[in-house]
């Protein structure tokens, strides 16, 4: 078994193809897109898309976690979409519901090279196990694209599994889960942005073990959609209408605690252009309003009001915002951003370079086969 499993790992490292990769641009144009716009405080609605459940006989943690116990936990937090993302599976617990999403989290490699994927129609098993350059990584994205309506690159930052100049090449993927219980990625997010590729937030509790009720109710999505059906949900997502949200937690509190601070967060009103200025609402005041532009630079900060603005200048390719509350709370929104034909997006500009890949596979496998028959070769003179 443990022969099969090398020779499969070998043959997926060694039939992997070498892209052309777009040089990273700006955000350019006279026109700014701004995913918001239309919403008010209504039809926000709660979610997380990544907590693991037993599977795979518990080896890959959550094996205390059953769907049941998820489901009624995520719900009395006040969560209205509730997924589970089992590794390498396809959790099918209440896909009986129109509001059912398939989600699993793929990757099992040994750096954590993972991805959140949503509206999942079927498991891909390739994947490049002990190491990754951009070439597997953007290989991954192109297969993954097949079979799933998103793709969320999981945890950039943890384990480095993704540097940040991987995130000003990589095309083709969706979004990047910001905020995670084990790391925040808001460099690679900035990175990403900063490169031209329009790729949105999503933050998940990834909690693997709901009886440590520090792990739950922490970091979440909050999705603007009039319907609550599976559909809708990935619709809102694809189209930006949600932002990432940082709960303040106090280790010690019971899940009834959190259920009651829950009902007092804030929400998120208005987000508007006019001209060339952004305006931004909550229906409680905020600590702090922070307007962040290229490379992560804060261009202004503003607070103790319910509403702040920012003239987006010339220069700016992109705003996002961060809103800080007195209670902690932390909302990080999708951001407005520059064009003049295609509103912004993260299409598939790769391409494979054939020569290159044709040059790769003969080289390798022709070590390969000489190293096999040195082997042999050497087997065959001791038996002699």
């Amino acid at each position: 078994m443990l022969l099969g499993f090398v020779a499969i790992v070998l043959f997926f490292y060694l039939t992997a193809p070498i892209y052309d990769l777009p040089e990273p641009a700006n955000f350019s144009g006279q026109k700014l897109f701004n995913p918001y716009e239309g919403i008010d405080s209504n039809n926000w609605r709660r979610g997380n898309f990544q907590i693991q459940s037993y599977a795979w006989y518990g080896l890959t943690g959550g094996s205390k976690n059953t769907n049941e116990a998820i489901d009624s936990i995520y719900t009395m937090l006040g969560y209205d979409v509730i997924t589970t993302s089992d590794y390498m599976k396809i959790n099918s617990y209440g896909s009986d519901s129109p509001r059912y999403i398939p989600v699993y989290e793929h990757g099992y490699g040994v750096r954590k090279f993972h991805q959140v994927l949503i509206g999942a129609r079927k498991v891909s098993w390739r994947d490049y196990f002990l190491f990754q350059t951009v070439n597997h990584k953007q290989h991954i994205i192109r297969i993954l694209r097949k079979y799933n309506k998103l793709i969320y690159i999981a945890h950039p930052q943890l384990r480095n599994a993704y540097s940040l100049e991987d995130m000003r090449y990589l095309t083709g993927y969706d979004g990047i889960e910001v905020l995670n219980y084990m790391r925040f990625s808001i460099g690679h997010w900035d990175a990403a942005l900063s490169a031209g590729k329009y790729v949105t937030i999503l933050g998940n509790d990834d909690a693997h073990d709901i009886e440590r009720t520090f792990e739950v109710g922490y970091r979440c999505t909050y999705i603007y959609s009039r319907s609550l059906a599976g559909d809708s949900i990935i619709d809102a997502l694809r189209n930006g209408r949600a932002f990432g949200a940082d709960i303040d937690r106090d280790l010690r509190e019971t899940y009834e605690e959190k259920a009651e601070k829950v009902k007092s967060i804030a929400k998120l009103t208005k987000v508007q252009i006019r001209n060339d200025t952004l305006f931004i609402g909550v229906d409680k005041p905020a600590l702090e309003f922070r307007f962040i532009g290229q490379l992560g630079k804060i261009l202004k900060r503003s607070g103790h009001a319910d509403n702040a603005f920012y003239v987006i200048r010339p220069e700016n390719p992109y705003v996002r915002t961060e809103i800080t509350f007195s209670d902690k709370n932390i909302f990080y929104l999708n951001p407005v951003a520059r064009y003049d034909h295609e509103i912004p997006g993260n299409p598939d500009m790769a391409s494979v370079n054939l020569v290159k890949s044709i040059i790769f596979w003969i080289i390798s496998w022709s070590v390969v086969l000489l190293l096999v028959l040195l082997y042999l070769r050497r087997r065959f003179r001791k038996k002699k």
